[in-house]
C-alpha cells in the first residue's frame, strides 16, 4: 500500500509535498505514527460522510413515517366514513319509504361503522389539525334527528319525518361529507408534499454524500501522499527490493547505505536473497529462460503427490509449430515467446488456480502444470484462452493476417505453417492408478502426440481405466 501510493509522489511537484507536511509534528512523530496520521484523515472525513448519510436516512425516516402513521390512515378512514355515512342517508331514505325495522337496525349498522372511523382517527399520533370535534358534534346531531324521524314514523306522521329527512338531516350528512372530503384532500395533499420532500432530499443526500465522499478521497489521499513523502527513500528502494524478490529477482540490490535500522534490513534483504538463490537452484533446478522449476523438481512433486495418493491431474504443455517459428523469427524472438508463455501460465493459475499448484519448465516448448482433477479443466481453458490471445502479437502484421508463415519442413520442403497453438495433455489418477512420474509422463507424451493432430489449441484428457 504505501509503495503504490508513494509512486503517485512522482506526478505532485516535491516542492508543493513540502509545504504540505507539518515539519514540527512530524519530527516527533515515528514511521508508525505518520501512517496512522494518514490513516485517521480519511477515518475522520469518512466519519462526517457517515453522519450526514445518517441524518439524511433519519430525515427520510421521520417523513416516511408521517405518511404511514398519520396521511395515508386519515385518507383511507375518511373515505371509509365518508361511505358509512352515505350507506346510512340511503338507508334512512328507504326507512322513510318502507317504514321497514330492518332499514333502521342498517342505519344503525353503517353508524357502527362511522364510530369505528371515529375511533381510528382519534388514536392517531397527531390528530390535532383534523375537525373531530365538529364531526362528533354534527353527527350526534344527525343521530338526534334520525331518532326524531323515527317517532314521527313510529306516530304516523310520515310528512313530518319527511320534512326532516329533506331539511335538516340532508344539510348534517352534507356537511359531514364535505368536511370528510376536505379531511381526505388535506391528508392526500399532506402525502403528496412528504414524498416530495423525500425525493427533494434524497436527490440532496445523493448528491451530497457523492460530493462529500469524493472530498474524502481527495482529502485523504493527499494526506496519505504527504505522509508517504515524508517517508525516507530507503523505505522506498525496500519496498522496491521486496517485490523484485516476490518475483524470483533473488539478485537484487536496493543500494540502501544507511547505518540505521533500514539500512540493516536491506543488508539482511540482500543476504536473504542470496540465500534463496542458491536454495532455488539446489531444490527447484530452475530453467534459466522462465525461472520456473525444472525436471528435479517436476519428479519432486510427482513423486510426494503420488505416495501421499492425493488426486493428481498432471498437465504436459507442448507449443505445435514452434521450430518453424524459431527459424523464421530466430532464437532470441523465440525465446521471448517461450517466457511469455511461461507468464501466461503463471498468470491462468493465479486466476484459476490454487497456491498448491505447480507450474514446471522441462525445456523448450514443454512445461508442466500438476494441479487437481477438480481444476484441470478450467485451467486448460484459462490457460488456451490466454495463449490464443496473446500469441499472435509475437508475429508481423502480414504473417498474423495470413494466419500462417512459410518455412522448410524438416525434409527442407518449403510449406506453410499455422500460427503457434498450444496443446495440453492432462492424465489424472481418477480412473487408474499411477505408479510413478515416469508413467505418467509417457501418458502424457501419448496423449499429446494425438493432440497436436487437432490443429487448434486444446487440451486432451485421458479418460482410460486400469485393465
Amino acid at each position: 500500500m504505501n509503495f503504490r501510493i508513494s509512486r503517485l509522489t512522482d506526478f505532485i511537484p516535491s516542492a508543493l509535498l513540502e509545504k504540505l507536511i507539518p515539519k514540527e509534528l512530524f519530527a516527533r512523530l515515528d514511521i508508525a505514527s505518520k501512517m496512522l496520521l494518514g490513516y485517521m484523515i480519511l477515518v475522520l472525513l469518512t466519519m462526517v460522510v457517515i453522519i450526514y448519510a445518517l441524518v439524511s436516512l433519519q430525515r427520510l425516516n421521520s417523513l416516511n413515517s408521517r405518511i404511514v402513521t398519520v396521511d395515508v390512515p386519515v385518507q383511507a378512514t375518511a373515505e371509509k366514513m365518508r361511505e358509512a355515512i352515505i350507506g346510512q342517508d340511503n338507508y334512512e331514505k328507504r326507512y322513510i319509504i318502507l317504514n321497514s325495522p330492518d332499514m333502521r337496525t342498517l342505519f344503525y349498522k353503517r353508524g357502527e361503522e362511522f364510530q369505528q372511523g371515529m375511533d381510528v382517527l382519534q388514536k392517531l399520533p397527531d390528530n390535532r389539525h383534523l375537525a373531530l370535534a365538529q364531526i362528533i358534534v354534527l353527527y350526534q346531531e344527525y343521530n338526534d334527528l334520525f331518532a326524531k324521524e323515527v317517532k314521527m314514523m313510529r306516530s304516523g306522521n310520515r310528512e313530518g319525518a319527511s320534512r326532516i329527512s329533506n331539511g335538516l338531516i340532508k344539510k348534517k350528512s352534507e356537511k359531514i361529507t364535505e368536511i370528510l372530503l376536505q379531511m381526505s384532500a388535506s391528508a392526500n395533499k399532506a402525502r403528496d408534499d412528504k414524498m416530495q420532500r423525500i425525493s427533494f432530499i434524497g436527490k440532496s443526500a445523493f448528491w451530497m454524500t457523492s460530493l462529500l465522499s469524493i472530498l474524502s478521497v481527495i482529502l485523504g489521499v493527499i494526506g496519505s501522499l504527504v505522509v508517504t513523502y515524508h517517508i525516507s527513500s530507503s523505505i522506498k528502494k525496500l519496498s522496491v527490493a521486496t517485490g523484485q524478490i516476490a518475483v524470483g529477482n533473488f539478485d537484487y540490490d536496493p543500494q540502501i547505505k544507511s547505518n540505521d535500522e533500514i539500512g540493516a534490513l536491506a543488508t539482511a534483504f540482500v543476504e536473504m536473497g542470496k540465500r534463496l538463490r542458491k536454495l532455488e537452484e539446489m531444490y527447484l533446478d530452475a530453467s534459466p529462460l522462465t525461472r520456473l522449476p525444472g525436471g528435479i523438481a517436476i519428479e519432486n512433486v510427482m513423486k510426494k503427490r503420488l505416495e501421499t495418493r492425493q488426486p493428481l491431474a498432471f498437465c504436459m504443455l507442448d507449443l505445435d509449430n514452434f521450430k518453424s517459428y524459431n527459424d523464421r523469427y530466430g532464437y532470441a524472438q523465440g525465446s521471448e515467446l517461450l517466457k511469455e508463455t511461461a507468464q501466461i501460465i503463471e498468470s491462468a493459475l493465479k486466476v484459476k488456480g490454487s497456491p498448491d499448484d505447480f507450474i514446471g519448465h522441462i525445456g523448450g516448448d514443454d512445461f508442466v502444470v500438476i494441479t487437481v482433477p477438480d481444476r484441470m479443466r478450467v485451467l486448460g481453458e484459462e490457460i488456451i484462452a490466454r495463449f490464443d490471445r496473446r500469441i499472435p502479437d509475437f508475429y508481423d502484421e502480414t504473417d498474423k493476417k495470413n494466419g500462417y508463415i512459410m518455412g522448410k519442413s524438416r525434409q527442407g520442403v518449403e510449406m506453410k505453417f499455422p500460427l503457434i497453438t498450444i496443446s495440453i495433455a492432462i492424465v489424472t489418477n481418477e480412473l487408474r492408478a499411477i505408479s510413478s512420474p515416469l508413467e505418467a509422463s509417457e501418458i502424457a507424451a501419448e496423449l499429446k502426440d494425438y493432440a497436436k493432430t487437432i490443429p487448434k489449441s486444446v487440451f486432451v484428457i485421458d479418460k482410460r481405466r486400469n485393465v
